[in-house]
């Protein structure tokens, strides 16, 4: 049986630009922790950034913040 190649570079997309922005606002909450609900963002943040979301965008809606839900 043969196996298809996989291949070895890595094919830039707009997904990862979607990831990379997602990890500039993981920093920036990093950076700036202590504010009133900085741990829970992160939490989201962090699902966001997942390639399962990512690559299946309609995921995303259900992953924003709602401030009356506390």
């Amino acid at each position: 049986m043969a196996f298809k190649t996989e291949p070895t570079g890595y094919e830039k997309t707009i997904l990862s630009d979607l990831q990379g922005a997602w990890g500039v606002l993981r920093e920036s909450v990093v950076n700036s922790a202590g504010f009133e609900g900085w741990d829970r963002a992160l939490f989201h943040i962090d699902e966001a950034m997942s390639w399962e979301t990512v690559r299946n965008l309609r995921l995303m809606p259900s992953l924003r913040l709602n401030p009356s839900a506390r």
